[in-house]
């Protein structure tokens, strides 16, 4: 029987009246996302047409999920919140803290020891508060979700951008950060703005070298990596119902990459297969029984530009396999201009790396179409000429695989298993040479590929791609290498030509496993006490926010103008800094360090001013800390899509933490945004974009009319520069009149904190 499964009948239930009163109120046919969002409005959110990009609604989640690096954040959050057990299914996995360097045994051994004592506060807390625990090793969070959790038509939040997986069973899946979890954990509505949508219809068929892997890395280099903000992405046409289950989560799950609030597709045979397979024919059968309420009505795809805001046409058949990168996930070259793009663009023409898996690409399907490219590789006797690595996505695939000869095929070219994890996706990869920082070509089938992101080095240029097209190249160690039309030599000398990659889409023999990992908390937790060690430099108790006040606003320094992409990554780095994800004190040493200086064009060096006219230079977590202890307030300037990329509320924490006040930008990223406004900061953006030119780093700087900050309002910023001048702009916001009382309160958790206890 499925999890939660009295939930889900509850939800199938209720379906079909709630689809009618919907369709009536809204007086026309309705996309799936439309029937997703309005079946799951919150009682706070009476059923009515909401504008899209306009009007911010609450809604009901079904679920909630956690990784172990921000569940840390978000759990001690949530025992602030005065709750004794989570209102909504909630699950805690532990994927992002096990190390890739030298195999999966021995790697999931070192991280079991070096963070037990964050892995027994997450257990313990997830055993007292009534949470699903998945063990270290279980797998990657959103494969796991997938196979045990994700139903068509249901609605959930998770506190990792690519949640949005989950969309390959049907599922509006939205990633987070932590304080969101917490409203929904602690019984509260979910809060965002009605998301504008975006339909893609898929015509023709997948077929040879081609896999879902390429839709998305096409459709990311149609509409960039900030085209999406604001949008949810339907997927829809013969093209998507010819697709596995876990292909439309692969397409799904890199709809983080064009910054889409998620992606979705409608029902159908695939998912059914996809449900029964993994012991869920329970589901399956309460799906079938609503089927036409949890895909769109046959109206809106037959005329899809009169209900969607943007449509995008994508014939599969014609579809070419695509390489994206470097740096970007947006920069989309199909196989066949690749290896011009190599030669005019100066990228190393020598493969490296090659890595397949992670929570994009690991289903059974994925491995055993890579498999295939590596069987016959051997059967021509070659090896793979780059460093191949191979990450299972959960112990449930990774099991079937070994016992289905899949992992012998990969080992068999030279290829090594490493844990079911996140591992070098995230920069958990210790790379042997990284340190080096030599100019070098990874390819992945990973989604993300800012500098820096897996290994550390800046100059490691990282290219997107399907496994099996990973696998090719991997073999051929050669970045101008095309599999579709170039031939190798073998290691007799002879000319070899790799057919095109086959695989099943489910086992033949079924899914199996000894010990999938999960571990169910306690009924009742009362008696549970959850410790954490004053001395602990991995966890600490959180101290509450206090309100920004007007004093602190006036005068303010600069901290760093940020120039370019600023990602999350840059923000708050992961790979080694995950160690603190629970200390938010010690995590704030890594704040805006990979944040580029407007004024020096380096990173991690700025101007302090704390001590008076004179510059000091020194480290942003430092110079903030400076200015923090003289009690003065700090401001960010940043450019475009600040904030892209992982949803890790501690880029926002972190500066509020560090005395920051306000974000002031050319625009956000939708997840970090909200996570600043979470934190009782202020998050503004210009109402001219070119008065970030005006901004000097030895500035002082107010808000003039911090008190009339309201709704709709805009408010000025004044540039007090150093040679008497002065220059005022004119910066907007999106605050309703909720979020102004986070502000107002000193955080969003404060105003919950406070309304639990006048409950």
């Amino acid at each position: 029987m499925a999890f939660d499964i009295d939930m889900i009948k509850a939800v199938y239930a209720a379906l079909p009246k709630k689809i009618e009163a919907v369709r009536e109120r809204l007086g026309r046919p309705l996309t799936l996302t439309e029937k997703i969002l309005y079946t799951h409005l919150d009682q706070a959110s009476p059923l009515e047409n909401y504008g899209r990009a306009k009007d911010y609604v609450f809604f009901s989640p079904d679920r909630v999920a956690m990784q172990d690096a921000t569940a840390q954040m978000a759990l001690l959050q949530f025992m602030m919140a005065g709750r004794d057990k989570v209102a909504a299914p909630s699950t805690v996995h532990c994927d992002h803290l096990i190390q890739a360097k030298v195999g999966a045994d021995k790697d999931l051994e070192v991280a079991n020891d070096k963070n037990e004592e964050v892995y027994d506060f997450l257990s313990s807390v997830s055993n007292k508060y009534g949470i699903g625990f998945w063990k270290p090793g279980a797998g990657i969070i959103h494969q796991i979700v997938l196979e045990n959790y994700a139903f068509p038509g249901g609605m959930m939040i998770g506190t990792d951008s690519h949640t949005v997986n989950a969309g390959g069973l049907g599922m509006v899946a939205i990633g987070i950060g932590g304080a969101d979890a917490v409203d929904v954990m602690a019984g509260l509505p979910w809060e965002l703005k009605m998301p504008k949508l975006i339909g893609v219809k898929l015509t023709g068929k997948l077929g040879g070298w081609t896999s879902p892997k390429d839709v998305i890395l096409k459709v990311a280099g149609i509409i960039g990596a900030k085209g999406g903000t604001g949008y949810i992405v339907e997927y829809f046409g013969e093209g998507a119902e010819s697709m596995s289950c876990t292909g439309k989560g692969t397409i799904c799950n890199m709809g983080a990459e064009i910054g889409a609030t998620t992606s979705t597709f409608g029902y159908d045979a695939s998912m059914k297969r996809y449900l029964e397979a993994t012991g869920r024919a329970d589901v399956a059968e309460l799906a079938e029984g609503v089927k036409e309420h949890l895909t769109g009505d046959a109206a809106v795809y037959a005329d899809p530009s009169q209900y969607f805001d943007q449509v995008i046409e994508i014939n599969l058949t014609e579809l070419e396999p695509h390489l994206n990168g470097p740096f970007t996930p947006d920069r989309a070259w199909p196989i066949s201009e690749f290896a011009k793009a190599v030669k005019e663009n100066d990228f190393p023409s020598v493969l490296s790396v090659g890595l397949i898996g992670s929570c994009t690409n690991s289903s059974y399907e994925d491995l055993s179409r890579a498999a295939s490219v590596a069987r016959q590789a051997a059967a021509k006797n070659l090896k793979a000429k780059a460093e191949f690595t191979i990450t299972p996505g959960s112990e449930l695939v990774r099991f079937t695989a070994e016992r289905d000869g899949l992992l012998d095929n990969f080992e068999e070219i030279g290829g090594m298993v490493l844990a079911n994890a996140c591992g070098p996706c995230i920069g958990m990869w210790d790379r042997v040479g990284a340190e080096k920082k030599e100019k070098n070509a990874i390819i992945h089938s990973f989604n993300r590929n800012f500098a820096k992101r897996a290994d550390g080095n800046p100059n490691t240029q990282a290219f997107v791609a399907s496994p099996e097209l990973v696998t090719a190249m991997t073999i051929s160690g050669d970045m101008c290498f095309n599999p579709l039309t170039d031939k190798l030599i073998n290691e007799n000398g002879e000319e070899v030509m790799l057919d095109p990659p086959t695989g099943v889409e489910l086992p033949p023999k079924g899914f199996d496993v000894e010990d999938a990992g999960y571990v169910a908390p306690a009924e009742d937790g009362s008696g549970i006490n959850v410790t954490v060690n004053p001395e602990s430099d991995r966890l600490q108790l959180l101290t509450p926010f206090t309100p920004i006040q007007k004093e602190e606003v006036t005068g303010m320094r600069l901290l760093i103008k940020a120039k370019g992409k600023c990602t999350t990554d840059h923000i708050s780095m992961a790979g080694p800094w995950l160690t603190y994800r629970g200390h938010l004190e010690n995590i704030s040493g890594n704040c805006y360090i990979g944040a580029v200086n407007f004024f020096n064009e380096e990173t991690n060096n700025v101007a302090n001013y704390a001590e008076g006219a004179e510059a000091n230079y020194m480290a942003v977590p430092d110079s903030a800390k400076t200015y923090q202890k003289k009690g003065i307030g700090t401001i960010v300037f940043g450019e475009d899509n600040l904030g892209e990329g992982s949803s890790r509320e501690h880029a926002a924490m972190e500066p509020r933490f560090l005395g920051v006040k306000a974000v002031v930008v050319k625009s956000f990223a939708r997840i970090h945004e909200t996570n600043l406004k979470k934190q009782g900061m202020l998050a503004l953006t210009f109402v001219n974009p070119a008065d970030y030119d005006l901004v000097r780093q030895d500035d002082l700087v107010s808000i003039t009319n911090f008190e009339t900050f309201a709704p709709g309002k805009t408010l000025n910023i004044e540039l007090k520069h150093a040679d008497g001048t002065v220059d005022n702009i004119e910066v907007q916001h999106s605050y309703n009149a909720q979020q102004i009382e986070w502000v107002k309160a000193g955080s969003a958790l404060n105003k919950i904190r406070e309304e639990i206890a006048n409950a």
